[in-house]
């Protein structure tokens, strides 16, 4: 039985950047471990038991430079049975330890054998260990501009689980350029990793066990299609508030959920300034009342609370239903602008953030039209694929190491699908909207209107995009600086683990170029 939690009556946890284990000629280095452990994380709630890297809940957070290379040991230490239902009926996951992980670092350009594969996974101490594992301790070489990133589990059909346990943490990486732009630093710049969890009376984590409407014949426990918890959670304590002075902040954003969407809005006349996005700066800071964000996706705002002192401000999400007066998930944390200014707020916002070369201008070796498919199983559960193919099928997708490609993700679903690549920061292109009936009846793409462009904010480098339902999203990426086997994937964490996720090779000769 859950109980509705006084919202606003903790402060919100201060991510503090963990000290490396050492520095050496080759770079940083970390070891960071997995741990089970319990943690409050509202007030009048009895501590929750969770896992997390180092026992927090988020993670260490691990500030990077630019070419400065980041070596971590994720070290397994968590016990050997899981803290959520796990379903072992897909994948063939009964024939594997139901405790297993692997690192990957959301948006990093790094080798393959440091990305977190899904099968590269491994339990306690390294004593089994997935087909593609290759090593224990992860390099991160920092080649690109900086930006927020985000790690976390990425295990084999489990990630669903392993995340909602609490193995999630953010990754800032810093460059000269974003530091010579004088933005608002040090205590006026805050990250915000948001959430959602249910929570039983005694604290504990609830995942369900079942889908809700659950036919008699499915395997118990059996995979969701999707789950939303009914808390929202940021920096690891629900509902919290923020004490703040009356000038501008920085907020590094990144919605950490594993299916639900958020609409930003704070409840007054105060726009963001969104500056950056997945993959760091915008060109320019686009002002902006509402900012949509998928699973997985990150936004860096700027916040002038400069006219509001003596005021509380909420921060919202517009997609919280207002209906239900049971629903708590349209508020997401409280600004409480009662701080004396210590300093005048000599901060900056430049009209001109950065410099973004268009990926058009590059010869564009072929156009993927990929296809994201719904389907069902033997037990009538929801199956979604991607071009209709399983995650163990042959790989399909193999650009040439250095080419650049437009790949089409084209929605035959009725909902919208968060998409990511690994490996690679693409260019958003277009969207375009086409007839979904006239396509369930005989396969044909019909459009309903010409392309449309991507907002304004979703105008720089990308890791993850919203494709609508119905719609046809392209995207443009050049696919280097490294060869190998990575992977592309929904990352709705429910779709990911069963079965929208598909390997892709960048290839290294051409033997496996692809013919478009």
């Amino acid at each position: 039985m859950r109980r509705k939690l006084e919202k606003f009556v903790d402060p919100l946890p201060n991510l503090q950047p963990l000290k490396p284990d050492k520095k050496t000629g080759d770079g940083v280095h970390y070891e960071i471990t997995m741990k089970q452990f319990k943690r409050k994380l509202h007030r009048d709630l009895p501590a929750t038991t969770l896992w997390g890297y180092n026992g927090q809940f988020p993670g260490p957070m691990i500030e990077a430079n630019r070419d400065e290379p980041v070596h971590v040991a994720w070290l397994n230490q968590l016990p050997n049975k899981h803290l959520l239902p796990v379903d072992v009926s897909i994948h063939g996951l009964e024939q594997l330890p139901i405790v297993r992980t692997v690192v990957h670092l959301h948006g990093i350009e790094t080798k393959a054998d440091s990305d977190g594969h899904p099968e590269a996974w491994y339990t306690n101490n390294f004593q089994e260990t997935g087909p593609v594992f290759s090593r224990e301790t992860f390099t991160y070489p920092n080649h690109q501009r900086g930006s927020l990133l985000w790690y976390h589990d990425h295990a084999m059909g489990i990630t669903r689980l392993n995340v909602y346990a609490g193995l999630a943490g953010m990754y800032i990486l810093r460059d000269e350029h974003e530091k010579s732009l004088n933005l608002p630093a040090g205590d006026y710049e805050i990250p915000l990793m948001i959430t959602d969890r249910s929570l039983n009376a005694d604290g504990s984590l609830f995942y369900p066990s079942q889908p809700d409407d659950a036919a008699k014949n499915l395997p118990n426990p059996s995979i969701l299609p999707a789950y939303n918890g009914d808390t929202i959670i940021v920096n690891g304590k629900a509902w919290p508030f923020l004490e703040v002075e009356p000038r501008k902040y920085r907020f590094r954003i990144l919605n950490a959920s594993n299916t639900r969407s958020y609409q930003l809005q704070l409840d007054s006349n105060i726009n963001f300034q969104q500056i950056g996005s997945d993959g760091g700066l915008l060109r320019h800071p686009v002002e902006i009342e509402k900012i949509g964000f998928q699973p997985a996706e990150r936004i860096d705002v700027i916040i002038d609370f400069s006219k509001a002192a003596g005021q509380s401000i909420l921060l919202k999400n517009d997609l919280g239903p207002d209906a239900d007066p049971n629903d708590d998930t349209g508020d997401i944390m409280q600004f409480r602008v009662t701080k004396s200014l210590k300093n005048k707020d000599r901060s900056h916002l430049p009209q001109n953030l950065s410099v973004i070369p268009s990926l058009k201008q590059n010869d564009i070796s072929g156009i993927r039209y990929l296809k994201l498919v719904g389907s069902a199983d033997e037990f009538d559960r929801p199956l979604l694929l991607l071009n209709n193919k399983h995650w163990h099928d042959p790989i399909t997708e193999n650009p040439q190491l250095g080419t650049t490609e437009i790949w089409a993700f084209t929605n035959t679903t009725n909902f919208s699908h968060p998409i990511h690549i690994h490996l690679v920061q693409f260019q958003v292109l277009e969207h375009q909207p086409f007839d979904l009936e006239q396509y369930n009846q005989d396969g044909k793409i019909i459009f309903t209107g010409p392309p449309e462009a991507p907002a304004a904010n979703h105008r720089g480098w990308k890791d993850t995009i919203e494709v609508p339902a119905a719609t046809i999203t392209r995207v443009i990426a050049k696919f280097a600086p490294y060869s190998g086997e990575f992977v592309w994937h929904c990352h709705i964490l429910e779709h990911e683990d069963y079965d929208m996720m598909r390997p892709y090779m960048v290839a290294d000769d051409d033997k496996n170029n692809t013919k478009f």
